[in-house]
This record gives C-alpha cells, sequence and structure tokens, in this order.
C-alpha cells in the first residue's frame, strides 16, 4: 500500500485498503474557522447532537475575518467562541493566541505523522508535509464529525512526484508545485493523493514542504503528503503533544502515474490570472507593474518566508506606487520576527508589518492572482 492507503487503512480498522474503496474512519483532529464553523455549528444543533465526540480533538480558529472588519464578520467569530465555551472545546485560539489555522496546528503540535484529519478549509491538506492524511470537507462533514468523531471516504488513487537535482537561487517549495501545478493543471490529480518524494524533498525544510502540501489542491489533489523522515522528526519531537506513527510507502505500492522533475531547471515561478496553472518564470514577468504584494497567508507565512522577504527588501524602500502588506502566519512567527530584527526591516522600508490573520488573503481568485505570488 501507499502512504495514505496505510494511514487510511489504520483509522478505519482494516488490514488494508485499495483505490476506490468506500470506508468509513476515525479522526484525530477536526477542523474549521470562522468561515465554515458556523455552518457547521447550525448543522450540530439541527441534527440534535448533544455533545461534540471529543472537546480536545476540534479546533476552531478565527482566522479569516479576524480581527473583524463589521458587525456580520464579529457575528462569525462570537458564534465559534460561545459554542467552544459551551462544549469547553480545548483548541481554540483566540486573537492574541490565534495564528492563521494551517501554520498555527502544525507549529503547535496538534497535528502528527498518521493522524487523520479533516477540516472545512480546502487547504487542510497542509498536514500531510508531516506525514499525516489531511483534506479539506464540507461544513456538513465537519457537522457530522463533531458528533461522531469519524467521516467517510473513498480511498484516492495515487500519484507520486519526484523532484532531482539541485535548486536554483530563491527556488523553494513554492516554485516546486508552481512549477508542478503548470505541469499537470488545476484538475492533473483530481481527487487523487499526491505523494511527495526525489533527493531535493529529503532536504528540503519542513516549511517547504508545508507550502507544497498546501498548494495540493491547486491541483485538484485530494491530499499532498511526504513520506516522513529525519527531517520530520527534528520538526515534531519538541511539539507533540501526544505519541505518533510514522508510515512509509511499499516499494510495490501502485501509482496511476509518475512524474519527474528536474530542479536545476526550475526558475523562481509566478501564477498569473485567472488560474494557478498559469504559471510563467519570474524572469518573463520584469514589465508587469505590481500594484500590491502580500506576503503571507497559510501558505507562506513562515519565518523562513520572513527572511527571505526581509533579505530581498533591506535597504530599500517599497514603490510609493505599490502596497506591501507582511503578514506573519502566527504569534509565535511574529515574536520571531520581532527578535530578529525582520519587522523592523519591513516597516523602515514602509511596508505594513501586521497582527497575524488570513483575512488580506481571503478574497476572490480573480482578485487574488494578479498579485505577486513569490
Amino acid at each position: 500500500m501507499t502512504i495514505t492507503e496505510k494511514i487510511l487503512a489504520a483509522h478505519a480498522g482494516k488490514e488494508r485498503v485499495s483505490a476506490g474503496e468506500l470506508i468509513n474512519a476515525k479522526l484525530d483532529i477536526v477542523l474549521a474557522n470562522d468561515i465554515t464553523a458556523p455552518i457547521s455549528i447550525k448543522e450540530f444543533k439541527k441534527i440534535g447532537a448533544k455533545d461534540v465526540f471529543d472537546k480536545d480533538k476540534i479546533a476552531f480558529i478565527p482566522d479569516h475575518f479576524a480581527p473583524q472588519k463589521d458587525i456580520k464578520a464579529a457575528e462569525q467569530c462570537k458564534m465559534l467562541r460561545e459554542f467552544s465555551r459551551e462544549y469547553d472545546l480545548g483548541l481554540y485560539f483566540e486573537v492574541g493566541r490565534m495564528g492563521v489555522e494551517h501554520a498555527l496546528l502544525p507549529e503547535q503540535g496538534i497535528v502528527l505523522p498518521g493522524d487523520l484529519v479533516i477540516g472545512a478549509d480546502s487547504h487542510t491538506c497542509t498536514y500531510g508535509a508531516l506525514g499525516a492524511f489531511s483534506t479539506g470537507v464540507g461544513s456538513t462533514d465537519v457537522a457530522s464529525a463533531m458528533a461522531t468523531g469519524e467521516c467517510w471516504f473513498k480511498v484516492p488513487e495515487s500519484m507520486k512526484f519526484i523532484y532531482y537535482g539541485k535548486l536554483n537561487k530563491w527556488v523553494s517549495g513554492k516554485d516546486l508545485i508552481l512549477h508542478t501545478i503548470g505541469d499537470i493543471g488545476v484538475d492533473g490529480a483530481l481527487y487523487r493523493a499526491m505523494e511527495i518524494e526525489g533527493e531535493v524533498i529529503k532536504s528540503l525544510p519542513m516549511s517547504g514542504r508545508l507550502t507544497m502540501c498546501n498548494m495540493a489542491i491547486e491541483a485538484g489533489g485530494k491530499n499532498g503528503i511526504i513520506v516522513p523522515d529525519d527531517i520530520t522528526e527534528e520538526y515534531v519531537k519538541g511539539r507533540a503533544k501526544r505519541e505518533y506513527t510514522f508510515y512509509t510507502s511499499d516499494k510495490d505500492a501502485e501509482y496511476v502515474d509518475v512524474r519527474e522533475y528536474d530542479c536545476s531547471k526550475i526558475e523562481p515561478t509566478v501564477s498569473c490570472p485567472h488560474l494557478p496553472s498559469n504559471t510563467r518564470p519570474a524572469s518573463e514577468l520584469s514589465d508587469i507593474k505590481i500594484d500590491q504584494v502580500v506576503i503571507g497567508s497559510c501558505t507562506n507565512g513562515r519565518i523562513e518566508d520572513m527572511r527571505e522577504a526581509a533579505e530581498v527588501i533591506r535597504g530599500k524602500k517599497v514603490s510609493p506606487n505599490t502596497r506591501m502588506i507582511v503578514i506573519p502566519a502566527t504569534q509565535e512567527i511574529y515574536l520571531q520576527a520581532m527578535k530578529e530584527g525582520l519587522a523592523e526591516i519591513f516597516v523602515q522600508s514602509e511596508a505594513v508589518f501586521s497582527t497575524p490573520t488570513c483575512g488580506p488573503w481571503y478574497i476572490s481568485p480573480i482578485q487574488r492572482w494578479p498579485l505577486l505570488q513569490q
């Protein structure tokens, strides 16, 4: 079996599963945010559930409309706060201790290798970087999961993506996954597990791995996943709040497609309007006027991203015709950026250094993709 199949089999209480099989599986973490959780809460009440299945396995993180921009947004977040208090949820993160959900949960050791995680957010596939099976679902699925601790799945077929060679300067996990999406298209991995490996991945830091798995959904993937190794162990060993399991893929596991990429040929890459798959090397876009730059989001708001951005802009000024917004993804990253002097670099460069939030990024795809993606 593949690593995806092994994790699903273990949580379904089965010796093995195969692609296309329908299963019911127990969940380790159920996640929702301030856009999706209110729907889940309403459905949870509607089905007559008396209690949540486990108060320490449901994570509510208001990060899209927080800090709130208006009364309606405040009411959305208020629903999460009141439900969390009513059911004594242990994983509720309010403003001040919050962060962008898909950066916060790995950082806090809440999601771990071998886990099965669902979230009412498409980028829940991020946690595959830790060797977990994680995927986005609808709010009604989350409502049912909050009551039962289970969810049904169709076991996905697996694709393998192998990255070899040497990374060029400024090329990171973001460029690798954008290049891949440009190759296979936004439906190139539709309802498939994207298993990522190769010599480049073995030396890729966790920040790059999280970015790659985060964007599996942009290729239609059910999940992105990387077999855990020493880098995974180093990342989770000081964070884990409970035991975890490393799974691997069997050598004779079946894949519906195998793609290989020579990373020495991949340049810094940008997605142009209006699809993630409309990728071009940044070197071909020097004539494009940039109106706004956002450094952050659940994909690239980690301390490594802050350091790279600071290195580029140090000693320079943001053009008066461009708006630059820098958003560290969590409070911990915010503090680290301050300690390292990165926040000072951004402010001196006349950029905005914001509190952790996914808010400015939550705009329509047509508005989003013209923004600088690197």
